[in-house]
């Protein structure tokens, strides 16, 4: 195989730098990134990751894998554009220890990564760590490989390691439901009783697959709901555990309220008991928690 300089792999990030656009702001002056190129070491430990975070990461990725740093060459500054203050920008070199998710590689990767600097300025040694990198292969460039984001490169655990295998299973299963792009249509239907009815939410996917929320009213009971994966729409539905896939396409994706509009129901009350349905789905979710920003897919 040829041997691979650097200076590809640099000219991509300059070009790629200078396309995005990007500045950094007082909100990532910690944790800066070049979109699709380099990336920054996530500042907080692993663990403290969420599990928004960790499928955000896993989602956008095209291979995860687990590999050791062996080298690292810190660029020029004329070679690092829109670089934040107290960051350096790296070119890693790190030997595959095990592939968790995407193509196979080869036993050397490169990467672009900025880091924060220590107390003292200086660049942190990574040689000899163990890093879980979520990434994009480079089209022509065995071994190359673009990170997904600016926290992309995270401190290895088995911990952590664990929590992303899980995740990854999620993603890859026949069954993962659908990503989430917003809210189609939304419909109360009012029963025989006083108080009893039904809201039926129906989503719109990447991939145009069925996945709708229904919510049920009985006189004297609490609400019920549940999510359905199909074209039926299940009374019987459950709600999503917290921290599954499902749970985070909802969570993290629906509209916090009903969208203007989206109700077809008949009557103005019949609206608003669709919105107050809504509402109430949105808060058994609960928030969708992250400490750091999704990953541009």
């Amino acid at each position: 195989m040829p041997k691979i300089t650097f200076r590809p792999l640099i000219a991509i990030a300059i070009a790629a730098t200078a396309w995005s656009g990007f500045v950094p702001t007082a909100a990532t002056a910690q944790q800066p990134l070049i979109r699709g190129v380099g990336n920054a070491v996530n500042a907080a430990p692993a663990g403290a990751l969420t599990y928004a975070d960790l499928v955000s990461l896993a989602d956008a990725s095209e291979v995860v894998l687990r590999v050791q740093v062996r080298k690292t060459s810190r660029l020029k500054p004329e070679q690092a554009p829109g670089l934040a203050p107290g960051m350096a920008r790296l070119l890693i070199e790190a030997r595959t220890q095990t592939v968790l998710s995407g193509p196979a590689m080869g036993e050397k990767v490169r990467y672009l990564a900025d880091v924060p600097l220590d107390a003292k300025g200086k660049v942190p040694k990574l040689n000899k760590q163990v890093m879980l990198v979520f990434a994009r292969t480079v089209a022509g460039r065995p071994g190359e490989l673009r990170l997904v984001d600016g926290g992309a490169q995270i401190a290895w655990s088995g911990a952590a390691e664990t929590r992303t295998r899980a995740i990854l299973t999620e993603l890859l299963s026949a069954e993962a439901p659908a990503r989430i792009k917003g809210v189609r249509e939304v419909l109360y239907v009012p029963g025989n009783l006083v108080g009893e009815g039904e809201t039926q939410v129906f989503l719109q996917t990447e991939n145009n697959e069925p996945v709708s929320v229904t919510v049920v009213r009985r006189p004297g009971v609490a609400k019920a709901w549940g999510v359905s994966l199909s074209e039926i729409v299940d009374q019987a539905a459950r709600p999503p555990e917290r921290d599954t896939l499902t749970w985070y396409r909802l969570a993290c994706f629906l509209p916090r309220s009903m969208p203007a509009g989206a109700s077809l129901s008949g009557s103005a009350d019949q609206v608003r008991a669709a919105a107050a349905d809504y509402a109430f789905v949105v808060e058994q979710l609960g928030e969708c928690t992250r400490t750091r920003p999704a990953v541009e897919r």
